[in-house]
């Protein structure tokens, strides 16, 4: 299962939450984005449970997040 987070981050904190983003077990990528949200990671997991575990206990915690958008991935 794939997901979009679309994550809010303070002002002057983007290259590191990116940076940080990165390195997360799940993250397939990370990019700087403009517009309403500064940053989306793709993530994968086997179940939305785990990326649920992955946005709230990896994602959300970085220093500098504000709030996060997770949009489920559906392949029809």
């Amino acid at each position: 299962m794939k997901a979009y987070v679309l994550i809010k981050i303070r002002a002057g904190e983007v290259k590191d939450v990116v940076r940080q983003l990165r390195q997360i077990d799940g993250v397939l990528e990370a990019h700087m984005t403009f517009g309403p949200y500064d940053a989306v990671a793709v993530v994968e997991a086997p179940d939305v449970s785990r990326i649920g575990v992955i946005t709230a206990t990896a994602i959300q915690p970085i220093p500098g997040v504000e709030q996060t958008l997770t949009c489920l991935a559906v392949d029809v």
